[in-house]
């Protein structure tokens, strides 16, 4: 009877069927701000005049 016990918790303790709503929510609201933080990083100035100037380097050829 023990050992029926003890194998229904560790079914109980170990079974992770699925995230609940809860974490769905958490889950959803950190990945919304990590992609605010991430468009207002990507549309910044230094970042949009360094992908300007790498492209423009790469385009002129003055070999």
């Amino acid at each position: 009877m023990i050992r029926s016990f003890q194998a229904r918790m560790t079914v109980i303790a170990t079974d992770e069927s699925g995230m609940s709503t809860v974490e769905y929510a958490i889950g959803t609201i950190a990945a919304a701000a990590f992609g605010a933080i991430l468009y207002s990083v990507v549309t910044g100035d230094s970042i949009v005049t360094a992908l300007s100037n790498i492209i423009t380097r790469a385009l002129n050829t003055n070999v």
